[in-house]
């Protein structure tokens, strides 16, 4: 028998001996019945004042907890962003080596082709890539880059003075957005 069915019955038994109700067994179902209702009224009474007791400790708890892990968070952001800025860095220190050599490269290539034939010159732009053959036709002074456009096939040149224009051409919006 549980501790609570002995507690109640043992209070229903005293309650009905006080009130002299042994001699009428249904006058003692009634007053275990009152009695049970109060214990349970007891127990729940003691169950509210336990966890209204115990909320605000709970509830700082559960704000402790969050607050650790939102620490936690932000640790982890903190040290992503160090890593982020740090390949980023890396990343520009690359971009900057790889244009001073293009620079370099660039102007050498100028100089190499302004001291050719036109001939000579035509025939080895017309094997490069079109980009890089209109950049350092665009380097050089306009009467030997007529020369070799001259030189080139009629097709080859077409393209090539069509993106030295289109590099040129102002109505090109500033911002490609």
């Amino acid at each position: 028998m549980s501790a609570i069915v002995r507690k109640t019955a043992a209070s229903a038994l005293a309650l009905a001996i006080a009130a002299g109700l042994t001699s009428h067994p249904l006058s003692l179902a009634q007053a275990a019945g009152k009695d049970a209702e109060i214990l349970q009224e007891e127990i729940s009474d003691e169950i509210r004042a336990f966890c209204t007791n115990i909320a605000d400790a709970a509830r700082d708890q559960r704000y402790l907890l969050q607050k650790q892990e939102l620490e936690q968070l932000q640790a982890d952001i903190e040290d992503r962003i160090a890593m982020l800025e740090k390949r980023r860095a890396e990343y520009e220190n690359w971009l900057q080596l790889r244009n001073d050599f293009l620079v370099k490269a660039e102007g050498g290539l100028v100089e190499i082709y302004k001291n050719m034939r036109a001939d000579s010159a035509a025939e080895k732009l017309e094997l490069v890539n079109i980009n890089v053959a209109a950049a350092i036709v665009m380097k050089l002074k306009p009467r030997l880059a007529s020369q070799i456009l001259n030189e080139m096939d009629a097709e080859k040149a077409a393209n090539l003075t069509s993106i030295i224009a289109s590099a040129a051409d102002t109505s090109i919006p500033k911002d490609p957005s």
